[in-house]
């Protein structure tokens, strides 16, 4: 069976713009009447064609009702003609500049999927079967074709087959389309075709061949397997003679003894058609198959209930036959999840590497890697395996090289996409070179192909991505390394580990100990000395390692003067690299300091007006409700000076209106402003808010509360004005808008809903415009006891599908963007950012249906003008949002605050040396209270205020001190 399976599998794949339709929508009940009616007419013409009588030629392509409508279509044309023919020279010249216009784009981009498939249309409209033709042809050889674009060519093709040569024309074209997919109802088509053709010299196998390898391709689909059973059976009893009864027999115990749908009918069929009992052996088989069915039910009726592309109900399907080890269904339910996911680079990659594994067949192997290409060019890994996997099973070198300049033009989306496909190309042709001779025409062919590697990242990458793609220069490294080792040409190695640092690898020491390790292997001591004194001076990130190896190569190998030369080196070069990380230090630290000491300061601006907040106040009621508001509501925001200075009013009793004195943060003069009374909006929100009944949010209804936030300042009376957007979602019981002390709405409140459905609804309403700002509703969840929940948040990954656009006209709907976009793709989702008032910040992300797509718009859209705006198009990708971590920091007696360590990502060398003495690096006598600010320089113990501030010439006598 796995063999038979292997005949099925195809060599083309799925285009990268638009997936197949879903297998499984019609009911699998209604296949057997389907099959059965679809080969009716021809399976009556075989039975006559054996039997002897005349052969109606409308049996060989078109049926007489397709004429008739051929036939009344033609008059039709003819009559209308006359009196509509302006309208039809008009849509034909439009039709005309549209081929033309598909015709020009296709020759500068021919990965075009959507373009093919319109230029095909519209020939076919015109009625240009010749163009139609090539036009098929040449978006075939790019792209595997959907079951639909296969059938409407097969048909046009049968209708104008008119002999011999036409018919094998057809064939080959049958060929064609089962390797693209598998599809059960191309197969069918297959077969009736085929017994059109009984009648000439062969016809009867031809027609057995078709079926059977339809039997082994889609014999064993669950659910439309069954048509391709019942057309084949049917067939045979068309024929029926004495000798041909058992070949019936046979087809009817072997479908049995497979798990089908309907198994039941097919069995009376069997009882009823067999004039002898059915053997033993058959109806064990059967009962079999029936228990197999009832494993296989769970899986079938999970794709049936599914949307599509329902992967996920396929990859447990496929995980279920991965357990049972059945080559053939293995096979058969990759081939189905592939139709409808046949974008998914994923699937492919578990689908052939399971074929290279466990089936290792080269031309099912290679079938499947070549599909793979074709449906998902863009993904790297795929063309790397199609390479492995064409060297594993011996193929022609042209065609591995032909195989690799298709990925190269197949549009990756990342520079290192580039770099991985040529190092494994390069691989290959390494593995082809016999080093035994000093020279070969493989050697010379991979040494050029070194050298063009290089400079098509130079040229090509570079330009199109702005990076490199290989910074480290692995494969000039490679290439050092194979002339090294294995070419004993340790000139080139040199000069290709120049060019490596010249390209700014010389400040790091795991390049210069890389370059070191290979001239001590392959060179002599003079080059890994001159090496080891260049990194000495260049490395910037672990200098003290490379002196490390540097001393260590002189204890064991050099002269008194060598060693003279490098202790010198090592000391100066390491003098100077720990008198830069003291700078650093310092002025780490003092930036820290700064930073507390602004935080200092405005915790005592913040002090001060709440102290002469209370001061102003006068009764101690006021006073007492005042602290009981900030402990049921919460403390108010802080202030920030930068952003408003307002002045707190303050009433003493009714109608009162004072004058007050404020003091500012920054300045420290006394303000006097008259305060004007508070205006008729305030004082009604004010006696609002007193009004309320100041209840704490009960967390037990969170499940039935959303938190609504981002609503005006300015909002009056917001119960009044949300109630009735929020009862569209379900009967609201509260609505608790949050007030500061002074009766100003915080432009926040807790929604309650009656039921918990309805507050799933509501936050529907997350981002919808109110009073200009976009509201934002979240659920209600308590931090303090749910300290891992985050609201959502847009990715931060790179996502190959999506688009980030910049440089957009702030006047740029969303709708104009849609369209623009559309051209290039289908666009699932588009997005425009704006800042918190709703206004667009001429930005946008663009989700495509898949990532071939979003390639493609980037190359097309990149630089576009918009109403005289020049936008940029890139992959989406947001950098990394870092924290940055602040280094613990202490201070020394008398002196300014230093971090604890600075070392690098590795830790501290070994010969990292402490330029601080350990008297100093003592912790302070004096003792900082937990959560109190901190001590003042004035305030320290008497040692530390005598101690003198000291040089680095200071230090240095400290560190040679005996």
């Amino acid at each position: 069976m796995a063999t038979a399976a292997a005949a099925s599998t195809s060599e083309a794949e799925v285009e990268p713009k638009a997936g197949p339709k879903a297998e499984g929508d019609e009911d699998e009940a209604q296949a057997a009447p389907a099959g059965r009616k679809v080969l009716s007419r021809p399976v009556e013409a075989a039975a006559s064609k054996a039997t002897g009588p005349g052969w109606d030629p409308q049996e060989e392509g078109v049926s007489e009702s397709d004429g008739d409508e051929e036939y009344a279509m033609a008059s039709s044309a003819e009559s209308s003609a006359g009196e509509y023919e302006w309208e039809y020279d008009e849509e034909e010249e439009k039709n005309q500049l549209e081929i033309e216009r598909l015709e020009e784009q296709l020759s500068i981009n021919v990965y075009d999927y959507n373009c093919h498939v319109d230029l095909i249309r519209l020939l076919r409209l015109e009625g240009e079967l010749t163009k139609v033709r090539v036009a098929r042809q040449k978006m075939s050889e790019i792209f595997p074709l959907t079951e639909e674009l296969w059938l409407e060519w097969l048909h046009d093709e049968i209708s104008m087959a008119m002999d011999g040569l036409d018919r094998e024309h057809v064939y080959d074209l049958f060929e064609r389309a089962v390797k693209d997919y598998i599809c059960p109802n191309i197969w069918l088509e297959y077969g009736q075709y085929s017994v059109g053709g009984i009648g000439q010299k062969g016809g009867l196998e031809k027609v057995r061949s078709v079926f059977e390898r339809a039997l082994s391709s889609v014999g064993l689909h669950m659910t439309k397997g069954l048509a391709i059973w019942e057309a084949y059976r049917e067939f045979e009893s068309a024929i029926v003679e004495a000798a041909r009864l058992e070949k019936v027999h046979n087809l009817f115990r072997r479908q049995l003894a497979i798990p089908l749908y309907d198994m039941e009918a097919t069995f009376a069929e069997y009882e009823e058609w067999s004039e002898d009992p059915i053997p033993e052996s058959v109806l064990q088989s059967y009962h079999k198959a029936c228990q197999q069915l009832e494993k296989y039910k769970p899986y079938e009726e999970a794709l049936l209930q599914a949307e599509a592309p329902r992967l996920v109900e396929y990859q447990a399907y496929i995980d279920f036959e991965m357990k049972i080890g059945d080559p053939a269904r293995i096979q058969l339910i990759f081939e189905r999840a592939l139709v409808e996911n046949c974008l998914v680079p994923d699937l492919w990659i578990r689908y052939s590497q399971y074929l290279d594994r466990q089936l290792k067949v080269k031309d099912l192997v290679l079938s499947v890697h070549s599909r793979a290409v074709r449906n998902c060019p863009w993904t790297v890994a795929l063309w790397s395996r199609y390479l492995l996997a064409m060297e594993r099973h011996g193929v022609d070198h042209q065609m591995i090289s032909a195989t690799f300049e298709n990925a190269l033009s197949a549009g990756f989306i990342q520079a290192t996409d580039y770099v991985e496909i040529w190092q494994a190309y390069l691989d290959y042709l390494r593995r082809r070179v016999d080093f035994k001779q000093d020279s070969s025409k493989e050697l010379e062919e991979l040494r050029a192909m070194f050298t063009r590697a290089l400079e098509y990242l130079q040229q090509e990458v570079e330009e199109r991505f702005s990076e490199s793609g290989d910074p480290s220069c692995m494969i000039m490294q490679n290439w050092a390394r194979i002339e090294a080792r294995l070419c004993n040409n340790m000139q080139k190695a040199r000069e290709l580990w120049d060019s490596i640092m010249t390209k700014g690898n010389a400040k790091y020491a795991n390049m210069w100990l890389e370059y070191y390790n290979l001239e001590r292997a392959h060179g002599d001591a003079q080059h890994c000395r001159k090496a080891l004194h260049r990194a000495v001076q260049c490395t910037s990130d672990y200098p003290e390692h490379v002196c490390e190896v540097l001393l260590t190569m002189e204890r064991t190998e050099g002269t008194l003067e060598d060693w003279d030369v490098a202790i010198q080196k090592t000391e100066t070069r390491l003098a100077r690299v720990n008198e830069q990380r003291m700078k650093a230090a310092e002025k780490e630290a003092a930036l820290v300091q700064q930073e507390e000491e602004k935080a200092e300061q405005r915790k005592k601006v913040r002090a001060e007006k709440k102290a002469l907040k209370k001061k102003k106040i006068r009764g101690g009621d006021k006073r007492k409700a005042d602290e009981e508001d900030e402990k049921e509501w919460g403390e108010e925001e802080e202030e920030q000076p930068s952003k408003r200075r307002r002045v707190e009013n303050s009433v003493a009793s009714a109608g009162a209106t004072s004058v007050i004195e404020e003091k500012t943060a920054l300045s420290g003069k006394c303000v006097t402003v008259d305060v004007a009374p508070p205006s008729k909006q305030k004082e009604k929100a004010a006696s609002l808010k007193r009004d309320m009944p100041r209840v704490a949010h009960d967390s037990r209804k969170d499940s039935v509360t959303v938190f609504v936030s981002n609503l005006p300042y300015t909002m009056g009376e917001p119960e009044g004005k949300l109630r009735p957007l929020f009862e569209t979602c379900g009967e609201v019981v509260e609505i608790r808008p949050i007030f500061s002390n002074r009766g100003d709405f915080r432009g926040y409140c807790y929604v309650e809903f009656k039921e918990e459905k309805s507050a799933l609804q509501a936050l529907e309403l997350d981002r919808k415009n109110v009073e200009g700002r976009p509201m934002f509703v979240s659920p209600c969840v308590d931090k303090s006891k749910n300290p891992d929940f985050k609201v959502f948040r847009y990715s931060t990954t790179l996502e190959k599908h999506k688009l980030f656009i910049s440089g957009l006209p702030f006047s740029c709907s969303k709708e104009e963007l849609e369209d623009i976009c559309k051209a290039h793709g289908t666009v699932k989702d588009l997005r425009l950012v704006t800042n918190r008032a709703g206004k667009p910040k001429g930005l946008a992300y663009v989700e495509f249906e898949n990532e071939s797509q979003a390639s493609q718009a980037v190359m097309k859209m990149d630089g576009m003008t918009i109403k005289e705006n020049v936008i940029k198009v890139a992959i989406s990708n947001p950098p990394q949002r870092k924290v940055p971590e602040k280094p613990e920091v202490r201070r020394a007696p008398g002196g300014p605050m230093v971090p604890r360590q600075m070392y690098g990502a590795r830790g501290k060398g070994r010969t990292q040396l402490s330029l601080l003495p350990r008297a100093l690096q003592r912790p302070s006598v004096t003792a900082q209270a937990e959560n109190g600010p901190a001590p003042c320089p004035a305030v320290t113990t008497s040692m530390a205020t005598e101690a003198p501030k000291m040089s680095n010439a200071d230090f240095a006598k400290l560190l040679l001190r005996k």
